[in-house]
C-alpha cells in the first residue's frame, strides 16, 4: 500500500537533530513510525492531518507567528524546564501539554503509544465517591455505567475500592470468567487498551473489573495508571467507583476523570463528613461536583447540600425503590429509567453530553 495515501498518526517537526534522534528513540520503542518535518513550511503543510503532532522548542515560537488553526493533539517537546517563556509558547500555538526532556520521556512515550489505539485518550471519566459511609455512591456508578451501556456506548466500570466488597457482587457476575484486579496487580506501562476490554467479564456488554475473595489491602498506583489509560482508549465512558480514603492508586484515578461526583445524602451529618473531603479531593480531582442524594426522613434540599460544600450540584438523586437493596444482595441490580435512580443516571449522561449517542 502506499504510504502517502493515508495521513501520518504521528508527526515529528524539528531542526534540532539531537531532539529527533530523542524522539525517534522514543518512537521506536513504542513501535510508532512517525512523519518527519524539518522546517516551519513542512509543519504548516502537514498541520491538520496527523493525530498527534509533537512540535520541537525551535519551532515553537516561528510557528506560533503564523497563528496556526487551532486543533487537538498538540504537543511541545524538548522543552528547557527552566525557560519562563515556554509554556506561554506552547499556549500561543494551542499545544495541549509540555514534555521537558528528558524528565518526561516516558510520559510522551505513552502519548505517542496512544495513537497505536486511533488516537488519544477521549473517554468520558466519571469518578464516584461518597462523601460518607454509605452514601450509596457505588451504587449510583454502577446505574450510571449500565445506563450507559443500555445507551450503545463502549462501557467500562472499575472498582478501585479493593476493601468495598466487589462491585460484581451487585451486578451478579461474580461467577463470570474474566480477569480481575489480582491478575492485574502488577500492571506497569502501556496496557493494551483491546486485550484489557476481551480480557474482563461482560455483562449485557458492559465490561465490569472488580476483585475476587482474595486478601489484595492495596493497588500500586502504576497499574491504576495502566488500566485507567487502556480503559479510556477502548471505552467512550469509563466509570470509577473510588474509596473515601485517598491512597497514590485512588489519586492516580480521580487525576485521569473528567469529572469526580461526591455522592451526599441530604442530612446534616452526611454533610459535615463530606466537607472533609473536600479540601483533598480538590487537590486530585479536575471538575469536582456533588450529588445530593434523598435521605430516609426529610433533610436538607439539594441545593442546601451544594451551598454547604461551596460545589456545583450535578443531579439530586430521589428516594431509592424499596426493593432496591434486596436486588443488590441477589444480584439482579436493574436502575430502569422510571426510577429514581434511572432517572439520576440518565441525567448525569445528558450532562455531560452522552445523550445523543443513545441511539448509536
Amino acid at each position: 500500500m502506499d504510504n502517502t495515501s493515508l495521513p501520518p498518526a504521528v508527526l515529528f517537526a524539528t531542526a534540532d537533530e539531537m531532539l529527533l534522534d530523542d524522539l525517534l528513540r522514543l518512537a521506536a520503542a513504542v513501535e510508532v513510525t512517525p512523519q518527519v518535518e524539518h522546517d516551519l513550511l513542512g509543519l504548516r503543510r502537514c498541520w491538520q492531518s496527523p493525530v498527534l503532532v509533537v512540535v520541537g522548542q525551535d519551532l515553537v515560537e516561528p510557528l506560533a507567528r503564523t497563528q496556526p488553526v487551532r486543533r487537538s493533539g498538540v504537543v511541545v517537546a524538548g522543552v528547557d524546564p527552566d525557560d519562563p517563556e515556554a509554556y506561554r509558547r506552547a499556549l500561543a500555538i494551542g499545544a495541549e501539554g509540555v514534555f521537558p526532556l528528558p524528565a518526561e520521556e516516558a510520559a510522551l512515550g505513552d502519548k505517542l503509544a496512544d495513537t497505536l489505539d486511533g488516537g488519544v485518550l477521549s473517554a468520558l471519566t466519571l469518578a464516584f465517591v461518597g462523601g460518607c459511609g454509605g452514601a450509596g455512591a457505588t451504587t449510583l456508578a454502577a446505574a450510571v455505567a449500565v445506563t450507559g451501556s443500555r445507551r450503545g456506548l463502549r462501557t467500562m466500570l472499575i472498582d478501585g475500592d479493593p476493601l468495598g466488597g466487589g462491585i460484581d457482587l451487585a451486578l451478579g457476575s461474580e461467577t463470570e470468567q474474566g480477569s480481575r484486579w489480582p491478575e492485574l496487580i502488577n500492571a506497569a506501562g502501556r496496557v493494551s487498551s483491546g486485550a484489557l476490554r476481551a480480557a474482563l467479564p461482560l455483562i449485557d456488554g458492559l465490561a465490569v473489573l472488580s476483585w475476587d475473595q482474595s486478601d489484595v489491602p492495596a493497588l500500586p498506583p502504576e497499574a491504576m495508571r495502566s488500566v485507567v489509560g487502556a480503559a479510556q482508549r477502548s471505552s467512550d465512558l469509563v466509570v470509577l467507583d473510588l474509596p473515601r480514603r485517598p491512597d497514590p492508586a485512588s489519586e492516580e484515578a480521580f487525576v485521569r476523570a473528567t469529572a469526580t461526583l461526591l455522592v451526599v445524602p441530604r442530612n446534616v451529618r452526611a454533610c459535615a463528613a463530606a466537607a472533609r473531603l473536600v479540601a483533598p479531593l480538590r487537590e486530585v480531582a479536575t471538575d469536582l461536583r456533588v450529588v445530593a442524594r434523598e435521605p430516609a426522613l426529610n433533610g436538607l434540599s439539594a441545593l442546601d447540600v451544594a451551598d454547604h460544600l461551596s460545589l456545583p450540584l450535578a443531579a439530586n438523586v430521589g428516594r431509592a425503590e424499596r426493593e432496591l437493596a434486596a436486588q443488590m444482595d441477589e444480584g439482579r441490580f436493574d436502575p430502569r429509567p422510571r426510577t429514581a435512580l434511572g432517572r439520576a443516571a440518565a441525567e448525569l449522561l445528558d450532562l455531560f453530553g452522552l445523550h445523543e449517542l443513545a441511539a448509536a
